[in-house]
């Protein structure tokens, strides 16, 4: 049952994938803007690990204050077992004193090494987000290429395909329809000039007689 669900789960997976593949191809910013979204998310997984170094550091160093706190305590409680001839005492308190400056050396050196290993993550963070910021360069002019990409494509479908050709076919037709309109006007204006002159020749004729 386990495999069947594996593999209807991986057929999804897959389909999805072809989508997405189909989908990147009318829209290229969109897959840049996915690996921007996954480069984000790899940034702020670096920042949360540079905030916990910084945290180790400072436990470190609390551990190391403590540590040296304690040698000279028992350094004191060595010296003043030895002046009260407490000998037991003396041989307790040199033996801790013996721990804690073994822990001492040990913590300094952890410390200089987290100091270290704190300023390459640093170093490597700030780095990760400058490469961040040049992908957000890129995208704006991967960006700006598509869309002067699209409008030539859209201007170019204006000026270079049978657009134009119906245009002016239309623009013919329409002048033409035009000219016909003004002969009309011509002519018409002509023929009642014609008989008004007529008309005014008619009175005269009819006044002489």
């Amino acid at each position: 049952m386990s495999n069947l669900f594996t593999r209807i789960k991986d057929s999804v997976m897959a389909d999805l994938h072809e989508a997405m593949d189909r989908k990147e191809e009318k829209n290229p910013i969109a897959h840049v803007n996915q690996y921007i979204r996954e480069c984000e998310q790899e940034v702020k997984k670096i920042k949360r690990l540079v905030e916990k170094q910084y945290e180790i550091k400072h436990d470190i160093a609390k551990e190391l204050n403590h540590a040296k706190m304690m040698v000279e305590k028992r350094k004191r409680q060595v010296q003043l077992a030895e002046e009260m001839q407490e000998t037991e005492l003396k041989t307790e308190a040199q033996t801790e004193l013996e721990q804690f400056e073994a822990r001492v050396a040990h913590l300094n050196e952890m410390s200089d090494k987290s100091v270290k290993d704190l300023e390459s993550l640093e170093t490597k963070y700030v780095q990760m987000k400058q490469k961040l910021k040049d992908l957000y360069v890129k995208r704006l002019e991967l960006r700006s290429r598509e869309n002067v990409a699209r409008t030539k494509q859209g201007m170019n479908k204006v000026l270079e395909t049978e657009l134009v050709s119906k245009s002016a076919s239309k623009f013919a037709e329409l002048e033409s329809y035009i000219e016909r309109i003004e002969q009309r006007v011509q002519s018409d204006y002509r023929l009642h000039t014609l008989d008004a002159r007529f008309q005014e020749l008619e009175k005269k004729a009819t006044t002489n007689n």
